[in-house]
């Protein structure tokens, strides 16, 4: 419901317009394609090349001999007067510079409706002809995602093919990561992301606010952490309304215990430091009551910045946890892990149980807790929460165990194999930018460590909830906003295929990237 109400509040004035229909576009080629790792065999995927959009929709029933719909001058977008789907309507009318009605629909309109299907949360059916189009759903963002289907093929060939779509994603969870905690990116950026991936049928924006070069929103309970370029707390409530009008949830992140460096520069009695008295880089000293006193105090301010159900505790990369013997290198770690956990208990039970006590304070505000595969501390004899979403992404370097390990152990993941799906700023050659070629012709939900799938039957929906693209900002100035947002184009429109659909593509890549071209 928070999605709805977010929806309500925001101006329709303020929807960016975009393009009105364009001419039609050169044909589209015929069915090709090879399977690639855990994708289903060729011939079970319903992704037809008879329907130009992005992501390719799953199932398309031509009307033969039945003229394609063209908007006309007197087409209208009609939705019931304050329904669940006149903001999609509104949206859509505004798009196509059209005017909005409340109904009924008569000929040469395009009409969205609720219908009960049962075929999913955001399934859809289409039905176009000549005398104009009807998009139904169970829910409004199946609607909203008719709409998208509707104005990718207008925009690639200036009319929507006569017949039926029917049309769903394969994997629930399909987002984008930007680290903007090492780089500052400005609303109006993130704005444009949102509205791109509302497009591109995507659900989930995860931003990463913070890390060791720079925490980048406005705090109230702690200002003195605050980077002097940062996004207001107006800023971010623009973002996540924008975003709950698409249909996205934004998935925020403070990343701990390490990846701190930040909080670390206006909190340096809170710095982990090894036996010698050297200060790690970005690590907190979990050991210190004050550490949690920091964190929980974001979480509880941020939390109603962000009603969505998931919040990312982050725990990657703890500098006490990469050490040869922990035990020795921070003893003050070692000492409390035994005062807290037992006689038998090390470091990576204070890492463990640090991350259980974060997951805790969130559960408390209502949020699904996440979190990078190595924060779950490996030889720990505390458990991680049984209901945290491990975020898998070390495919460089083994961290901890190996993705089936997770899902054996019956927890759901998300998939974000570096391979494939992290877009590195100023990135050293042996870590290449990823390649929408790759992910759209080697990828699947179920490759999520290097190049290897995982075992079919751990593999589906339930079990590997979907993948993100993530950006990471390592070196903030190698790349401008604007060479971002181009780099991360064709692998964004790769990744969604995939994610709606892990089949053998119908389309070559050449076409696919050509529909890309006049779809928008």
């Amino acid at each position: 419901m928070w999605q709805l109400r977010a929806k309500r509040a925001s101006t329709y004035a303020a929807t960016a317009v975009l393009t009105a229909v364009l001419g039609a576009g050169p044909a589209l080629a015929a069915p090709t394609g090879t399977a690639a790792p855990g994708a289903p065999p060729a011939g079970e995927s319903g992704a037809s090349a008879g329907f130009p959009s992005i992501p390719a929709v799953r199932s398309f029933t031509p009307a033969a001999g039945s003229a394609a719909f063209v908007p006309g001058p007197g087409s209208r977008v009609v939705a019931p007067s304050g329904s669940a789907v006149e903001d999609e309507a509104r949206l859509l009318a505004g798009e196509l510079r059209r005017p909005y009605a409340s109904g009924p629909a008569r000929p040469g309109d395009i009409a969205l409706s609720l219908e009960r299907s049962n075929s999913g949360p955001e399934s859809y059916k289409m039905t176009s002809s000549a005398d104009g189009v009807t998009v139904r759903a169970d829910t409004d963002a199946g609607v909203f995602y008719g709409t998208r289907t509707l104005l990718q093929a207008l925009r690639s060939t200036g009319r929507v093919p006569a017949g039926t779509v029917e049309d769903r994603p394969d994997r629930p969870e399909r987002g984008l990561m930007i680290d903007i905690g090492r780089k500052y990116f400005s609303r109006e950026w993130l704005e444009a992301r949102v509205r791109e991936l509302g497009d591109l049928k995507y659900n989930q924006l995860h931003l990463h606010l913070s890390d060791d070069q720079g925490f980048r929103v406005q705090s109230d309970s702690h200002p003195e952490i605050v980077s002097a370029r940062h996004l207001s707390k107006e800023d971010i409530r623009a973002v996540v309304d924008l975003a709950a009008q698409r249909h996205i949830t934004v998935v925020p992140e403070i990343d701990s215990p390490g990846h701190m460096g930040a909080v670390l520069d206006a909190h340096p009695d809170l710095r982990l430091r090894s036996a010698d008295g050297t200060p790690v880089r970005g690590a907190l000293d979990i050991s210190r009551p004050g550490a949690a006193v920091v964190v929980d105090d974001l979480l509880r301010e941020y939390a109603p910045l962000f009603p969505g159900t998931y919040w990312h505790v982050g725990g990657d990369e703890y500098g006490a946890l990469v050490a040869d013997d922990p035990q020795t290198s921070f003893p003050r770690l070692a000492a409390y892990a035994r005062e807290r956990y037992g006689p038998d208990a090390g470091v990576a039970d204070a890492a463990a149980g640090w991350l259980n006590d974060r997951a805790a304070t969130l559960r408390s505000l209502g949020k699904r807790v996440e979190a990078w595969n190595d924060g779950f501390a490996d030889g720990a004899r505390v458990g991680a929460d049984p209901d945290r979403v491990v975020v898998y992404w070390s495919s460089n370097k083994l961290r901890g165990r190996l993705p089936e390990d997770f899902l054996r152990e019956g927890r759901q993941l998300l998939n974000l194999n570096s391979w494939y799906l992290y877009y590195v700023l100023g990135a050293p050659k042996k870590f290449p930018y990823p390649s929408g070629r790759r992910i759209y012709e080697e990828w699947t939900p179920a490759v999520v460590y290097r190049d290897d799938a995982v075992p079919a039957a751990l593999a589906g929906p339930d079990r590997i909830l979907g993948a993100r693209l993530a950006v990471w900002c390592d070196r903030a100035d190698a790349q401008t906003e604007d060479e971002v947002a181009a780099g991360i184009r064709m692998p964004l429109r790769a990744l969604t295929q995939k994610l709606w659909d892990p089949g053998p593509p119908v389309l070559t890549w050449q076409d696919f990237t050509a529909l890309a071209e006049r779809a928008g």
